[in-house]
């Protein structure tokens, strides 16, 4: 077969499904990879594979202009393609994708499958969330062959209200165990090298500095806890970076707080760290707080769907409302002084992550390709 991958953006094709496009290309298929990567290359991992890589200039702004000029150019991409499958993520690109792949699926027979990595509605949601993506995403459901969900939360819905044809669960887009395995780091070298000390009770966040990661509620979280032990790292960039800084000198704990910046050594940093954090308000699974309990971590998440796919209070560790600095507080201070419960999670986390192992994800993608 021939298949498209298609994202809004490149860094969600490097960071995500390097295993899935190999598993497909081992498999006998052809894959070509279409997304903007104006501001970061594509792999060279993905030419290694014979993947060809198109430039369409996807915004994540869905009221942006540029998305008419990415309409034509994903438009002249699959008609020349001659694809058997367009295989669409991430909301924007997903709906301009569908939209271009109405008449080729009377035309052609293309297949569209679309992989919905959170809805941006859902129990709870604002209001403007429903009116806007609900309506949106009911249309282009009819355009869609299989969809595919990664919480059963967002599945139970697709099956009774949206309109694909078929429906499917998957764990998310996999974890790779062989990068936690073998992980040598020197504890105390590594935290001087993050400005973190030694003798700290560190917790961890992975995920962009943005209003939905709300990081800055560790943060107040912190502050309540007057602990000048206790230390917070995130990796991650992002828009929110210095209202996070000067939220940290507000409260008086700018020197327990660590901004990292993009990091490429999260399995590292994992083992050096206590705790971690997943504070988000929306989730469609969070594949970082699944790699921080494949490396025995404690998680201290918020209550959202996606958490709720791993999270049981007490086992994993703590959930909370993601408004709730005092909950978080809390559960931080039960983790720092009960270290016979954190050895107890250590064991269930570790277990608890091989439900969403690559392998598991690849075996229900082989099912859902029919290869």
């Amino acid at each position: 077969m021939k298949i498209l991958y298609i994202t809004t953006i490149s860094l969600t094709i490097n960071t995500f499904f390097k295993p899935h496009i190999e598993m497909l290309v081992n498999e006998g298929n052809h894959v070509d990879i279409a997304c903007n990567y104006s501001n970061l290359a594509i792999d060279p991992f993905y030419k290694e594979l014979g993947c060809e890589s198109y430039q369409i200039d996807f915004s994540r702004s869905p009221l942006s202009f540029s998305n008419i000029k990415a309409y034509k150019q994903l438009c002249k991409v699959i008609e020349r393609g001659n694809y058997d499958i367009v295989h669409c993520h991430t909301p924007n690109a997903s709906i301009i994708t569908r939209l271009v792949c109405r008449k080729f699926r009377k035309k052609n027979g293309l297949k569209v499958f679309y992989t919905a990595h959170g809805f941006h509605f859902y129990k709870g949601a604002p209001k403007l969330n429903w009116i806007i993506y609900y309506p949106v995403e009911k249309i282009c459901s009819r355009f869609t062959d299989k969809l595919i969900t990664i919480n059963h939360e967002d599945y139970d819905f697709a099956e009774g209200r949206l309109n694909a044809k078929e429906v499917y669960y998957i764990p998310g887009v996999g974890i790779d165990f062989a990068k936690f395995e073998n992980i040598k780091v020197d504890k105390a070298i590594k935290r001087q090298e993050i400005g973190v000390p030694e003798d700290a009770f560190l917790l961890f966040s992975v995920g962009e500095l943005n209003e939905n990661k709300n990081h800055q509620v560790i943060i107040k979280a912190l502050a309540k806890l007057s602990d000048p032990s206790i230390h917070y790292a995130i990796a991650g960039s992002g828009e929110n970076k210095e209202y996070l800084i000067e939220l940290s000198r507000e409260l008086g704990v700018s020197e327990q707080v660590h901004l990292l910046g993009y990091r490429t050594d999260i399995a590292q940093l994992n083992f050096i760290s206590d705790v971690f954090c997943f504070p988000s308000i929306r989730e469609g699974l969070g594949l970082a707080a699944v790699e921080g309990m494949a490396c025995g971590l404690p998680v201290i998440a918020s209550d959202n769907r996606g958490t709720r796919e791993y999270m049981s209070a007490g086992e994993n560790g703590f959930v909370c409302h993601s408004l709730d600095p005092d909950a978080f507080a809390k559960a931080i201070e039960t983790l720092k002084n009960d270290k016979e419960l954190v050895s107890v999670i250590k064991q269930n986390n570790e277990k608890r992550a091989l439900d969403f192992s690559q392998e598991r994800t690849n075996l229900v993608l082989k099912e859902i390709y029919g290869v």
